[in-house]
């Protein structure tokens, strides 16, 4: 099984495009593109079946990271409100990016609207030779991501060099 890409709400398309890009590095491969309710196409029938009769349409722009992985994202006409974490209900909560670049891009997501959730964390401080960071932070729209230096595997080996 590989990761192919996550799906996002967002509260501004071009906002959104401008954060994920020019904050964290990712690439469009579709831009801001308006969908509406439809019947008639494959999409459309899918919106229609996702979304509910009445959508009101909305606009997606899909974008890539470096490693392929996309990231889709949906604004919608209506339901706009600020998405706030509630920790008590299942499901999905964050998703994670990794960066060789991991202070640029903490200072490149505060430039571009979002916040930094906590300070930075080193998974092993006891070690001077793993040097692996997180930190959560949180995209404009109240999107949770995690950041790490190192790749998941790095991460949490406990003999990674």
């Amino acid at each position: 099984m590989k990761m192919n890409h996550v799906g996002l709400m967002v509260g501004d398309m071009d906002k959104a495009v401008e954060f994920y890009t020019k904050a964290l590095g990712l690439k469009i491969v579709m831009g801001n593109t308006k969908v509406k309710e439809e019947r008639e196409t494959a999409i459309g029938r899918m919106c229609v079946a996702v979304f509910g009769e009445g959508f009101k349409g909305f606009n997606i722009a899909h974008l890539v990271t470096t490693d392929g992985i996309g990231v889709e994202m949906f604004e919608m006409k209506e339901r706009q409100e600020r998405h706030e974490v509630d920790f008590s209900r299942l499901g999905i909560f964050h998703f994670c990016l990794q960066t060789d670049d991991f202070e640029g891009a903490i200072a490149r997501t505060e430039q571009y609207g979002g916040k930094v959730r906590m300070d930075i964390m080193r998974y092993h401080p006891e070690d001077d030779s793993k040097q692996a960071k997180m930190v959560y932070l949180e995209d404009p729209f109240g999107n949770l991501f995690e950041l790490y230096s190192h790749s998941y595997e790095e991460t949490y080996a406990s003999d990674y060099e």
